[in-house]
């Protein structure tokens, strides 16, 4: 049998240590079986104009439409037309309300949904919101806003206030989570790995490790400190240049260990049902999109979730990656790295099948 030949545009060395590893051969950009792709790299080869068709002995790390899942306006609306489609489905309907379908924040699109907002706003005159591009990554461009005439500031000077952005922006406005969870008073969100390889069937798989991303600066829901992105924003891409940044574990905590401490903290019930809760989520968020996904034979996707926890340890989903970061800060986020990378690349070994209890296919109806 010829060595698989592999090809990227993202040179990390974890990625390339599993090429190593497995004794595969680089290919070139016209010549390859395995291509780890950039999802602009990705976008132009399965682009209408390109006319490229993929050979029978050739897998790619993105399925072509992934951009319903990932993309934060997109993966809003499909998530509450799923919703709604189950609401009209009485079947379904356990007790008064479909269980674990409230998992997104009261979300609006802007600037279409501007009126809607600025109404509900109204309703809550006190109530922080925080604003994100609807196609950044990273943390760019996010901002936390706790009166309406900021988000008339922002829609009038755009241009001038946000030099990334034009009257083309479009951004996605959420009920900031302000009662999070803290540990060592600090703020932190989930980052989970979810690998799909068909969506007809629906196979997908949550890995078992992930780790908690935490900000530098401890949380006060002090209005003042709303322009804080070193106590609000977890992203790592952020926090590394506060002062406050600690390199030596990369703001990070191990998943299998932040659950342990949880176990010790709240009660192994209650860590129990957290972990129930999230994967729930993780279920019914693919199954929102799994209808308008184009299942691909030639394609799988690894999804960084995002995911933050209440101090009532209600998880919220806050955001999908298509490509979450291979970079690694610290010598153990690099073995995790490289652990995700080598099982994504078997498919299916040693990934946990997920369903409610987090061990079973999504396939499992719940």
């Amino acid at each position: 049998m010829p060595p698989v030949k592999w090809f990227t545009d993202i040179e990390k060395s974890c990625l390339l240590t599993n090429f190593e590893k497995r004794n595969w051969q680089k290919g070139s950009e016209e010549d390859w079986n395995f291509y780890w792709s950039g999802v602009q790299n990705f976008r132009a080869i399965f682009s209408p104009e390109s006319g490229y068709r993929l050979s029978e002995n050739q897998i790619i790390n993105h399925f072509p439409n992934n951009l319903e899942l990932t993309k934060k306006d997109l993966m809003v609306k499909n998530i509450k037309r799923y919703r709604k489609e189950l609401e009209k489905d009485k079947t379904r309907l356990i007790g008064s309300k479909y269980q674990y379908l409230d998992f997104l924040p009261i979300t609006f699109m802007l600037p279409g949904d501007y009126n809607l907002f600025a109404e509900e706003f109204k309703k809550s005159p006190n109530s922080v919101w925080i604003m994100k591009p609807t196609d950044k990554a990273r943390g760019i461009g996010i901002f936390i806003v706790n009166r309406l005439n900021q988000i008339k500031k922002w829609s009038r000077d755009n241009i001038k206030q946000w030099s990334y952005a034009n009257c083309k922006d479009s951004y996605v406005v959420s009920r900031y989570i302000d009662n999070p969870l803290l540990i060592g008073s600090k703020k932190f969100d989930l980052r989970l790995y979810v690998l799909v390889t068909s969506w007809k069937p629906l196979v997908a798989y949550r890995h078992k490790q992930g780790f908690g991303r935490f900000c530098a600066v401890k949380y006060t829901q002090d209005v003042e400190d709303l322009d804080n992105n070193f106590m609000h924003l977890t992203n790592v891409s952020i926090q590394k240049f506060g002062s406050d940044y600690n390199e030596n574990n990369g703001g990070k905590w191990n998943f299998q260990n932040l659950i342990l401490y949880l176990s010790a903290t709240k009660g192994k019930e209650a860590t129990d049902q957290l972990i129930t809760e999230i994967d729930s989520i993780l279920v019914h968020s693919l199954k929102a999109v799994q209808n308008i996904m184009i299942s691909d034979k030639h394609c799988f996707e690894c999804y960084g979730y995002d995911i933050i926890i209440d101090a009532d340890l209600r998880p919220w989903l806050i955001e999908v990656n298509a490509s979450p970061s291979l970079s690694a800060t610290t010598a153990g986020d690099r073995t995790m790295k490289v652990e995700i990378l080598t099982l994504a690349h078997h498919h299916q070994r040693h990934y946990q099948h997920c369903s409610s209890r987090g061990l079973s296919r999504y396939q499992t109806r719940l």
